[in-house]
């Protein structure tokens, strides 16, 4: 009788400290702070509420031998209902990428812009300056910009710094795609990041404007050095 009950009582426990388990941060190897899974549960749960899309983060450490990013995500699609998102990042491999299904989710949310590597519009014009190989390279570099991921994970990070750098750039996507979901739903969403995350992502731009002018300003004074030892040769 003893053992019965208390089996019956590790039993409860178990199904109650599942229902607690998080929701929308699907999967986290990386992370493991509980801080940083209300925000996204918080985020998660009143998108599903108001337009009936589940947002979902997955963060793992690495994949498989020879398994792509988007094999992984397809293999999570079994285990999801559709309508739903996934961000995944694998942070071995520092690959980013977002999965919609139905595909007519992707209408909802700017895929390209999220994921751009540039924040902000100058810094698309350096990219394209520097590395298109192409006319057609520098159009599609130039007119991409604002991503919320991919410049945060290009910060350079040192110990535990490189945790909160991942956190913060997860959550920066994740609440951009939330946002732009709700808003093409004609909702608000009020657990999202709001004016401070606007706030980080303007300060996130100004240190972007600052280095880019200073490289602007250390090429051109390189330039007129050489220029001028030229000419006293």
């Amino acid at each position: 009788m003893i053992f019965t009950r208390g089996l019956a009582a590790l039993i409860i426990t178990l199904v109650f400290s599942l229902s607690l388990q998080a929701e929308f941060l699907y999967k986290d190897d990386v992370v493991h702070n509980d801080k940083f899974t209300d925000e996204i549960e918080k985020i998660g749960q009143e998108l599903h509420d108001k337009t009936g899309i589940s947002l979902y983060l997955v963060m793992v450490r690495d994949l498989d031998e020879n398994q792509s990013t988007v094999d992984f995500e397809k293999s999570l699609v079994s285990e999801l209902q559709e309508p739903f998102v996934v961000l995944t990042f694998v942070e071995l491999q520092k690959k980013v990428d977002i999965l919609a299904r139905p595909q007519s989710l992707y209408k909802d949310f700017d895929k390209k812009q999220v994921l751009s590597p540039s924040a902000t519009f100058i810094g698309a014009v350096v990219s394209a300056a520097m590395f298109a190989q192409s006319w057609n390279d520098f159009k599609e570099i130039f007119g991409n910009y604002g991503g919320t991921i991919l410049p945060v994970l290009a910060e350079k990070a040192k110990g535990a710094d490189i945790v909160k750098k991942y956190s913060v750039a997860m959550y920066n996507g994740y609440t951009d795609i939330a946002d732009q979901i709700a808003a093409t739903h004609g909702v608000k969403l009020s657990s999202s990041a709001g004016s401070g995350g606007q706030i980080f992502l303007d300060l996130l731009r100004v240190i972007f404007y600052g280095i880019i002018l200073y490289a602007l300003i250390s090429f051109i004074r390189r330039k007129m050095s050489r220029r001028k030892a030229g000419n006293e040769q």
